[in-house]
């Protein structure tokens, strides 16, 4: 009886790692990536990878969740940054950066079946959030217009994250694309016309 506390503690281990490792690897390797190299990197059996995991999609959706929370927690830490304005565009400028992975790991997923990603998309949704809250508090102190809305934002961080990723930008070219899409949301200068929708 007393030795099922351990045991717990060795798989709770075993799932970080295996988690760890295979967000490493998916991300790396996407679609070809496997569960027999996870298990390999992450020095256990496969049997104990379909233990915690019984289907590499399921596998792959943990994957997802972690990232996502990972990111929703690094957002969340910054909503009482002394300069919400920095810590929006830096957030922003983090995801674009950290997009490729993410997005290899959800093709990887699709890939394997993992259509209705569930908890992912739930996951996903609070990091959407939580980039929310971050827009409000810049627009609150003036370092972005007030006439964009978190839809909007959100389009141009995927569009920008997916450009990046899939076009396999050099740093400076992304950093230059960047400072173009901060440059649009900068609040609105007399000069500047105003978009007619």
């Amino acid at each position: 009886m007393g030795s099922s506390r351990p045991q717990r503690a060795d798989a709770r281990t075993n799932r970080e790692r295996i988690l760890n490792v295979a967000e490493e690897v998916f991300g790396r390797g996407g679609q070809s990536a496997s569960t027999e190299e996870v298990a390999r990197l992450a020095n256990v059996g496969i049997a104990t990878v379909f233990r915690h995991f019984p289907t590499k999609a399921a596998l792959l959706e943990a994957v997802l969740v972690q990232r996502f929370d990972r990111l929703r927690a690094q957002a969340e830490a910054l909503f009482h940054a002394t300069d919400p304005g920095t810590a929006f565009f830096d957030f922003f400028s983090h995801l674009v950066a950290d997009a490729a992975g993410k997005i290899a790991i959800g093709e990887a997923l699709l890939e394997a079946g993992g259509d209705d990603p569930g908890d992912a998309a739930q996951a996903s949704d609070g990091l959407r959030r939580a980039v929310g809250t971050l827009l409000q508090h810049a627009q609150r102190v003036g370092a972005v217009r007030d006439d964009v809305e978190l839809p909007e934002v959100y389009a141009l961080l995927v569009a920008t994250s997916r450009a990046s990723a899939h076009a396999h930008l050099k740093e400076e070219v992304r950093d230059r694309m960047l400072a173009i899409v901060f440059d649009g949301l900068a609040p609105l200068r007399n000069s500047r016309p105003q978009l007619k929708i």
